[in-house]
């Protein structure tokens, strides 16, 4: 597919973080757009107003004229996300007209073939890394196309436009091989724990993609690689390794939380940039900003501008982002949907208030991840004070017969826990009165964060 040809472009799925980065693309290009979604979000609302034509329908008479009428297929491009069901009537009308519908992977394939590309895979770190490089990249001058699967703070996007001569920096998504559509010059991988099972079947078959992945990574880069992780040898013999406190090429040196704030050196091969702050929570944004820092050091940015750049990067939305930050209460919102995830966050905050009660709200985001990983996940919220959980997020699945929130709440091993409606959440909350408040998934708990955060700040009389 030439995108160079390309008139007008239409996504299946418009809403989502990463299809909504390339609508993005498109219309900063002034490329007329289109798409269908089921449901209207802020993203949704934020592309209408940057130009998209938006529907919630799915009917043919929500479809745009341009795609019922004769079309020059190269100069239409239908992208769609797997998430899409089957039987979606645009979906089998463009398929039944003979219009070539692409995955979203490939089309960002394409255009990562046309940029120097810095690509950051992992099973989780992926989001919030990438942001961090972005934001050093644009802090040092770079103005790089970044293509994020989360609101970076910063910028309020989850795309920055750039220009066709930049640096791309793109999240490389395992989920359905995605990130082997990818051409890397420079690559790191976070993390190679077991997800997405229902789509690779085993752990060694989503190790193997991973192999596959490094392998794409230019030999003129470098892949960066966290120490310890599952991987291939020759793969681990070719990067350069990253780590907290295992000896590698890049290391973490002097930390120290001072409040809320970690200062810290990282030694990058024996050149070391001193004198760095992060604001973010999280002991494991530390360890992002290993992988991160370094892949900006190996494209020539200076010291002066990492430290500038991570001092005032405000990370992303749902990534241990603080909502409610008061004597009174606190309230921390993130998107952790894995054991290893939620381990992080919740010592993440142990760390940051090891004398208050902290509760959990967690909704587990699919049927087979947490069929996979029950034992996994009890012990990650048994770290937790109090435990709230919601009904499992089917998302793309249907329901697994013994599958259930309440088949994992027998199996965490707190005294403190049960099973709440959405509907009563709010209110439950409200009588807990928790110190320390966490909502955790990547499903709709979102949609709780504002009524949460009003809730808490009307009982506590927060200002």
């Amino acid at each position: 597919m030439n995108l160079e040809l390309v008139k007008y472009v239409y996504f299946l799925g418009a809403g989502g973080i990463g299809m909504s980065a390339l609508g993005r693309y498109f219309l900063h290009r002034g490329i007329s757009a289109g798409g269908y979604d089921k449901t209207s979000t802020n993203l949704t609302e934020e592309l209408a107003s940057e130009g998209m034509y938006v529907t919630y329908e799915d009917t043919l008479e929500t479809l745009p004229d341009i795609l019922k009428a004769e079309i020059n297929p190269t100069e239409i491009l239908v992208i769609y996300t797997p998430a899409i069901p089957k039987d979606n009537v645009q979906l089998n009308y463009l398929k039944e007209k003979g219009i070539t519908l692409y995955k979203r992977a490939q089309i960002l394939g394409i255009i990562s073939a046309n940029h120097k590309t810095l690509a950051v895979a992992g099973t989780h770190g992926k989001t919030t890394t990438s942001s961090m490089i972005a934001h050093i990249l644009q802090e040092a001058g770079m103005n790089p196309v970044a293509f994020l699967g989360g609101i970076a703070v910063n910028y309020a996007s989850n795309y920055l436009p750039g220009n066709k001569d930049s640096i791309m920096v793109v999240e490389a998504d395992e989920y359905d091989r995605s990130f082997l559509q990818l051409s890397p010059f420079s690559s790191i991988i976070t993390s190679t724990d077991a997800d997405h099972l229902d789509i690779y079947g085993k752990r060694e078959d989503l190790i193997e993609s991973f192999n596959l992945f490094a392998e794409k990574t230019n030999p003129s880069g470098v892949l960066i690689t966290k120490a310890g992780i599952e991987m291939g040898q020759k793969w681990m013999d070719a990067s350069k390794k990253y780590h907290t406190s295992i000896a590698s090429d890049i290391t973490l040196q002097n930390c120290t939380l001072v409040g809320d704030i970690y200062h810290f050196s990282i030694s990058i091969e024996g050149h070391v940039i001193e004198n760095l702050q992060l604001g973010l929570g999280g002991f494991h944004n530390v360890e992002n900003a290993l992988a991160a820092v370094a892949i900006c050091y190996y494209q020539g940015v200076e010291d002066a501008s990492i430290r500038k750049a991570l001092e005032n990067f405000k990370g992303v939305k749902r990534r241990f982002e603080y909502i409610v930050r008061s004597e009174k209460c606190i309230y921390i919102d993130d998107y952790a949907h894995h054991p290893a995830e939620l381990a992080a966050c919740i010592t993440s905050v142990r760390a940051l208030y090891p004398n208050k009660k902290i509760t959990g709200v967690f909704q587990p985001h699919l049927f087979t991840r947490t069929r996979d990983f029950y034992d996994e996940f009890a012990a990650s919220l048994s770290l937790l004070d109090e435990v709230i959980l919601l009904e499992i997020y089917p998302a793309r699945e249907l329901p697994i017969e013994g599958v259930s929130s309440t088949a994992l709440l027998e199996k965490i091993k707190i005294e403190n826990k049960m099973l709440c409606n959405k509907e009563q959440l709010v209110a439950t909350l409200l009588e807990k009165e928790p110190e320390v408040l966490l909502t955790l998934g990547a499903g709709d708990i979102d949609q709780f964060v504002v009524p949460i955060k009003e809730s808490l700040t009307a009982k506590n009389q927060l200002v």
